[in-house]
């Protein structure tokens, strides 16, 4: 084994609130075997050669909703420097958020202006979800990981036939609501941000047992501490993608679809043929109406909804080549 020489093993894993990044490069070296796999293949060692890494330098005068974000503080600058990190080189990710916040950023943001929510809090969803209709294991769904107690707290239907939290426009009202409720109450963008994460009585509780207040003083749990700087990292990566290696043209986004809304008063028996009647299927209906859970509209009590259709030639892709 003295003519083996092995060079091998670079391993990262990272996970936030349930989701990850994996990147590893292995590479290992004979003078014998390889020597001659690299004739039979001569762009193998250029393509390694070619393969960096660089450290990032943070950006000037960052800031969350308008306040400062204190990267003088050692502590504060590693934390930050770990989320542009993992968000940078999680390529394939990054891509998709980016994809997925020009279709999705213009349905959120006037709620959020209208409501007077900072525009930084699009990036809270974004850390939240990703920007799909997810449920955690704890319950929590949507876009804005809406728990069912909070959602029924903030006028939402929620049960096993509609779900209001897979709703996008009152989803992200419900969130504006907790948002202005918790800036309120702690007196900075920034805690209320957190608290979305560890609830307002868990930072009040930090704030009481440490006698501070500031986010960027606390000692919270492991979630909660990187909570802020992802949404940050997240922010910096969507608004500069072109400065961390993202390329892309804008035929590449997902564009926004546009749908008309189907008043509907009456329970509905059967979605697959209400779907036909405008000349859609089932599986469209769905992707524009998740909040309707299962196949049919009880509506007892004849509650008023609007269910989406899109508008013809919307629902198929026509890409800009």
């Amino acid at each position: 084994m003295k003519n083996v020489k092995n060079t091998l093993v670079v391993v990262g894993a990272i996970a936030i609130a349930g989701l990850g990044i994996q990147a590893v490069s292995s590479i290992t070296q004979t003078k014998g075997t390889n020597a001659v796999a690299a004739k039979a293949d001569p762009d193998k060692e250029k393509a390694v050669k070619d393969y960096n890494v660089y450290a990032l330098s943070l950006p000037e005068n960052l800031n969350f909703a308008g306040e400062h974000v204190p990267v003088e503080n050692p502590d504060i600058y590693e934390r930050m420097d770990r989320e542009l990190l993992v968000n940078t080189y999680w390529q394939s990710n990054g891509l998709l958020l980016i994809k997925r916040a020009h279709k999705y950023f213009p349905i959120i943001e006037p709620i959020l202006k209208k409501n007077g929510i900072p525009e930084d809090f699009k990036y809270l969803a974004v850390a939240e979800s990703g920007l799909t209709q997810i449920v955690s294991p704890a319950g929590a769904t949507g876009f804005w990981q809406i728990m069912e107690a909070t959602g029924e707290e903030h006028g939402l239907e929620v049960n096993s036939n509609v779900d209001e939290r897979y709703n996008i426009e009152k989803s992200t009202q419900v969130a504006c609501e907790y948002l202005k409720e918790a800036k309120e109450r702690f007196g900075t963008w920034t805690l209320a941000a957190a608290s979305y994460n560890a609830g307002k009585y868990g930072i009040e509780k930090q704030q009481e047992r440490q006698g501070v207040t500031d986010y960027y003083d606390l000692l919270l749990g492991s979630e909660t501490e990187r909570y802020v700087f992802r949404i940050l990292a997240i922010k910096e990566v969507l608004n500069h993608p072109a400065k961390y290696g993202f390329n892309f043209e804008e035929k590449h986004l997902y564009k926004p679809i546009q749908t008309r809304n189907i008043s509907v008063d009456t329970a509905v028996t059967d979605f697959a043929r209400f779907a036909k009647d405008f000349g859609i299927n089932y599986k469209i209906l769905k992707i524009h109406n998740p909040w309707l859970r299962e196949a049919h509209l009880n509506n007892k009590s004849r509650k008023l909804y609007e269910i989406k259709i899109p508008e013809k030639g919307t629902y198929t892709y026509q890409p800009n080549d």
